[in-house]
């Protein structure tokens, strides 16, 4: 197997028959150009690729098609002729496998050497890498335009294929095979940095972004319903022998890629090294497009900004950077507006909505979601609805079942050494939003678990949904203590509870044995703090600049615990002061470790909370005196005294405190969050590598852990993961 020969010309391709695919390849990536009508293009797209190349071989053929593509435009043209094929495939009800064959192999062999191209254009000069048109003297067939868009008219017509053709045996290889385009396509993000700006090259996905409303929403519709239909892989069709059991797949033949659990070597610099295929690559696929389409945010100049050219370089980025705003995302406002197709909010009530509207089966979608929570890219999806999309986050809210949905989340969040630290915020974002509504916290108490079998550490028997989440969060909140030590993590868990906590009803014995524990828990980290700040006030006296930075450092973090402990009090408050009665779990457990409040009593941050505290400790304790007992007290004679108690108890001498409303919203700009998270997922489930050293948009090795010498907080973000704080929290 010598080297792919420049040019077909020559002793090597003379030995070759020309239609061949082994001369044809070799002829599209050397230096003679052929027009766009040459009969050249139908008998390279009609035969089949059953080449066996070694990697090294398909590089080398990348690197000849780089060098002669700025003469031959022979990316544009063999996009031209996929989009030719899509075009039949759509227009004809019964369309020959001839069009199909074509149609697949054009999208291989353009997903082949445009990935080459993205992956190794160098710095700012992406357009001229991949010359996506037509050289003013190529002869046009009569029905192309010479100016027209070639990015835009092969989006157009991948995006109307993927929306309108139905999946099927027939049709299944080409809908994944275009998936993966478009997901090699819009990869020019990857070479782009964290945050958008006005100098961005993406010519796909901007192409995308600029198709009718009508293409968006049904765009959005197919591919959310390919996640949730999951259509299996085809193996009884003839059509596809290649995944026939003991088939070798081929150098140039995708075709399996992750569809037929084939790891595709030695195609190595295509297919990713650390993947197994997906048990549902078309559903799988579907999603990771959908999330790349609804997170791009595209950054436009302003056209009256930037009109002085006198100016140097660096006041003009300065000036470009504030000249800027970002255009709206068609994709994102599509699955914004997405309703129930059972149940139509316009049909109902006549409310009107801008563009097509995307219908889609709630029902089975909640149900999809629910089985597949334990996969990041899910979790994701799921955010995006209930943060974006009121329709379904009421009808979240409204369904009965809401165990389909948290016990995946709250199994993930107990699982969390295993997670992400990225996952980890979806998750816990995901509790929140749905903690907003005092229906659902009123709900989840009345779901009765016969037993969590994941939860380890004690028998969980007949306990509560939401007794179940209150020790997850708090689990949560232990965990990030010791490990991640992330603030925002902290806050978005006891917000959660905050929000939970008017509500609680019959919460159970552990429950509220951990909710007065993570009081202690946090109170001794606060002491440490104080103890340590001490220290540092001492060492500043001395003078020592580094002293008084130490000093400041710590005093800040002290300041972040005071307002933990605060928030755990007022959690503790609302429970008592708004359900106390049908709670006597947790005033057992207030009873049983009142010494731990006992420090803070006299706190001025404090104080006109425990005083709270202390009228119901003072209630029972009298209570409990009064009682006379032969023999020593046991839980369940005291747990029998204080519900006797509860029925009595009137609130008499509390302080009535405004209940605590956390509500999420999503920070300034959070696409320079969602954007480099999306393209994470991408690379680590698409089945296809990337050149890490292109990659601006993330960094890839994971940052270095700083060491937690002083007591400081350390902000730790497992393989690359992406810090999201700045997200807002109002109560």
């Amino acid at each position: 197997m010598g080297a792919v020969p420049s040019t077909p010309r020559g002793s090597d391709s003379s030995q070759r028959p020309p239609d061949t695919a082994e001369y044809l390849i070799g002829t599209f990536v050397a230096e003679k150009s052929f027009p766009i009508s040459s009969d050249f293009w139908n008998k390279l797209l009609q035969l089949p690729l059953n080449l066996h190349w070694p990697s090294h071989r398909v590089n080398h053929a990348c690197q000849l098609f780089a060098q002669n593509n700025s003469c031959t435009r022979h990316l544009a043209k063999i996009l031209i002729h996929l989009s030719w094929c899509l075009q039949e495939c759509i227009s004809t009800s019964d369309a020959s496998n001839d069009a199909y064959d074509k149609a697949v192999n054009a999208v291989y062999i353009s997903s082949v050497f445009l990935k080459y191209l993205i992956e190794n254009a160098k710095e700012d000069n992406l357009e001229e890498e991949l010359y996506l048109s037509l050289d003013e003297n190529e002869p046009i067939p009569k029905d192309f335009v010479l100016d027209e868009n070639i990015e835009n008219l092969v989006m157009h017509s991948m995006l109307s294929f993927i929306s309108s053709v139905d999946v099927s045996p027939k049709t299944y290889l080409l809908h994944l095979e275009l998936l993966n385009f478009m997901l090699i396509a819009m990869s020019t993000q990857l070479l782009c940095g964290p945050s958008p700006g006005p100098k961005d090259v993406n010519p796909f996905i901007d192409a995308a972004m600029v198709q009718e409303s009508s293409l968006v929403s049904l765009v959005v519709r197919k591919l959310l319903l390919n996640y949730i239909t999951r259509p299996g892989v085809p193996l009884g069709s003839a059509s596809y022998s290649i995944f026939s059991e003991g088939s070798q797949p081929s150098v140039l033949q995708r075709v399996g890629s992750a569809a037929a659990n084939i790891v595709l070597l030695p195609f190595s610099y295509l297919v990713s090294s650390s993947g197994g295929g997906s048990r549902n690559p078309l559903s799988d696929c579907s999603l990771l497009v959908l999330l790349v389409l609804i997170h791009f945010h595209k950054c436009v100049v302003n056209n009256e900004s930037m009109t002085d050219r006198s100016i140097d370089s660096a006041t003009s980025d300065s000036l470009l950077k504030e000249n800027t705003y970002f255009s709206d995302n068609p994709y994102c406002k599509a699955l914004q507006n997405a309703t129930d197709f059972e149940f139509d909010r316009i049909d109902v009530e006549g409310n009107a909505h801008s563009g097509p509207l995307v219908r889609l089966p709630f029902a089975a979608l909640f149900d999809t979601l629910g089985m597949c929570l334990a996969d990041e890219s899910a979790v994701l999806l799921l955010y995006s609805l209930l943060q974006g999309n009121s329709n379904f986050l009421e009808y979240v809210l409204v369904r009965t079942d809401l165990d389909t949905l948290l016990m995946p989340i709250l199994e993930a969040l107990y699982n969390a050494p295993r997670r992400s630290a990225n996952q980890i915020y979806m998750l816990l974002i995901i509790l929140l939003i749905l903690s907003q509504d005092s229906s659902f916290n009123a709900s989840i108490h009345k779901m009765i678990l016969p037993g969590v079998p994941w939860y380890k550490e004690r028998l969980l028997h007949q306990t509560s949904l939401g007794s179940l989440m209150v020790i997850i969060l708090i689990r949560t909140v232990q965990y990030n203590l010791s490990k991640l030590r992330d603030v925002y993590l902290h806050t978005t868990c006891l917000a959660t509870l905050a929000n939970m906590a008017p509500h609680v009803h019959r919460l159970s014995a552990y429950a509220s044995q951990r909710l007065v524990s993570l009081f202690f828990m946090l109170s001794r980290k606060y002491n440490k703090l104080a103890e340590l700040r001490e220290n540092k006030v001492q060492l500043a006296k001395s003078n020592s600049i580094e002293g008084n930075s130490l000093s400041d450092d710590v005093s800040t973090e002290l300041h972040i615990y005071t307002d933990f402990l605060r928030l755990v009090l007022e959690i503790l408050n609302a429970i008592l002061s708004y359900a106390l009665p049908r709670n006597p779990e947790v005033v057992y457990a207030i009873l049983h470790r009142q010494e731990v409040f006992q420090p803070f009593k006299n706190h001025p941050r404090f104080n006109e909370l425990l005083e709270n505290i202390y009228t119901v400790l003072d209630f029972f304790n009298s209570r409990m005196d009064a009682q006379r007992m032969d023999g020593e007290w046991s839980v369940e004679k005291v747990l029998q005294v204080i519900i006797i108690n509860c029925r009595s108890w009137r609130g008499d001498g509390m302080k009535m405190f405004t209940q605590l409303r956390f509500t999420y919203e999503q920070e300034p700009h959070p696409e320079e969050f969602f954007i480099p998270y999306v393209w994470q997922l991408v690379l680590s489930r698409c089945g296809f590598s990337f050149n890490s050293g292109a990659i601006n948009l993330f960094p890839i090795d994971p940052p270095v852990e700083k060491q937690d010498t002083d007591g400081g907080v350390t902000h730790k973000h497992h393989n690359g993961d992406l810090s999201m704080h700045g997200l807002l929290l109002d109560p």
